[in-house]
């Protein structure tokens, strides 16, 4: 479902203005920078045959592919139930979506994210940064959730509440009913056209991963 919030300038509420919240809130408008550290030491970590060198194979492809495009169908799932809202900076909201995939868990794209970082890592064929990376992830979007689902509280109040209670934050969960209102259609044009820009980005990135044995 989607409601739309009585006043986009609401109070911020406890959970907003909260330490971790207040953290998040930075970390939320300079999150299109984030995906730099977890590609740069894939791409420049030096390949060879040491404990700790990268060590690309064709199944560090299969599996990092694989993981890349699972990460990216999620994406295209959420933005198509959300919208262009999902490329905000700030904090007004316009409408709370409840539905598809954010019946499932409460943060898809991110979920989607995840999966697509870990797979550009595996690819790289470095074992020991797969980890690292998965934890870094956890603890910088764990914060960047935290400051939205403050201002979510802070705009849509028991609704959101209600919303958190019955769908879990990460790990899916098939949602007891999906039903949409009439007025509500999946827009997947406007989805793969939001997300063409990302689609160059990992055609830029498979490229430079393919010619990484020739330069390193």
């Amino acid at each position: 479902m989607t409601a739309s919030p009585s006043t986009l300038l609401a109070e911020p509420c406890a959970a907003e203005q909260c330490a971790a919240a207040r953290v998040g809130a930075v970390l939320f408008r300079n999150r299109g920078w984030l995906p730099v550290f977890f590609l740069a030491v894939p791409l420049f970590w030096p390949i060879g045959t040491g404990e700790w060198q990268a060590r690309m194979s064709t199944l560090n492809w299969a599996v990092g592919l694989s993981l890349v495009l699972g990460g990216e169908a999620i994406r295209l799932a959420g933005v198509a139930a959300a919208g262009t809202v999902t490329r905000r900076r700030s904090r007004a909201v316009q409408r709370l979506v409840t539905y598809g995939a954010f019946a499932w868990s409460r943060n898809p794209l991110y979920n989607g994210n995840f999966l697509i970082w870990i797979g550009f890592a595996t690819i790289a064929g470095i074992a020991w940064f797969v980890p690292i990376a998965a934890v870094i992830f956890a603890i910088e979007y764990s914060l960047i959730v935290r400051y939205e689902e403050g201002v979510l509280e802070s705009i849509f109040g028991e609704e959101y509440l209600e919303y958190k209670r019955r769908t879990p934050r990460w790990l899916p969960r098939p949602p007891v009913s999906d039903a949409l209102p009439d007025e509500v259609r999946y827009d997947w044009t406007e989805a793969w056209r939001s997300e063409l820009s990302t689609f160059a980005q990992y055609a830029v990135l498979v490229v430079a991963f393919l010619g990484k044995p020739l330069v390193l």
